[in-house]
Formats: C-alpha cells, structure tokens, sequence
C-alpha cells in the first residue's frame, strides 16, 4: 500500500507560531535571490531549502515563508549584486515595539533584514519535498 505525503503548512498569528516557524526554519539554505520584498503588497518573501518537518524522514524541502503586512524593510550586509551567493538563516527574532513588531531575520556572515509590522501573519508552506541525488 501506498503512503500520502502530507507537505506541511504552519500559519503564525502570534509569538508561539512565530517560534515554531523560526524554529523550523533554522539552517535553511537560500539564495539572496531568492528573497523578495513586494513593497506595494507589503508581502516579503523568503524561499527556503530545509529539513523537513517530519521526524522520521530525513529529507529537504523546498518551502515559502511569507511575512504579510510588512511595512518596511532594511537588510544589513546582504549584496544584492551577489544574486547567487547562498545564505544559511539561523532564526526570526522578534521585538514588541509600540508600534506593532519588528521581524529580524538572522542570517551567516552577520548579515540581517528587519521588517516591520503591524501585526503577525506569517506563513511557512512547503512546496515540494528535494531528492537527494
């Protein structure tokens, strides 16, 4: 008998989701080019190669993470012109201010993008699960 395969969607609307969802994302692998902020539909975008979610399977997926709402965003030591340069995130902080969040976003070689939000909706979905060769 066959078994499905479930690709996992995790929605944050508040710190705890956030922390999941930072906890699941830690050491994915991106591309610089792969980060995209869609200033006019306040959507910031993030696509991720990661380990899957599922504890008995030991594989990559290729997943979305998907900050809604987003204000503003600023990088600090991310080269855009090094489109192909391939960045490991650590984790996505989060601060309370009055204003609503601040999203950090932690990446090697200390580099770092802050978005700013009124609130949390963010989403981590995975698209497609990676076969290793």
């Amino acid at each position: 008998m066959m078994s499905k395969k479930y690709l996992a969607k995790i929605i944050a609307r508040d710190l705890n989701g956030l922390n999941l969802i930072s906890l699941y994302c830690h050491k994915s692998k991106l591309k610089i080019s792969e980060i995209k902020y869609l200033k006019k539909n306040k959507i910031f975008l993030l696509s991720l190669e990661r380990n899957s979610i599922n504890a008995e399977n030991k594989h990559k997926v290729l997943s979305i993470c998907r900050f809604e709402f987003i204000d503003y965003a600023k990088s600090k030591n991310i080269n855009q012109y090094f489109a192909e340069e391939t960045l490991t995130l650590f984790a996505i902080d989060t601060i309370k201010t009055n204003e609503g969040y601040e999203f950090n976003l932690l990446f090697s070689n200390n580099g770092f993008i802050t978005l700013t939000s009124e609130i949390i909706e963010v989403t981590l979905e995975d698209l497609k699960e990676i076969k290793n060769d």
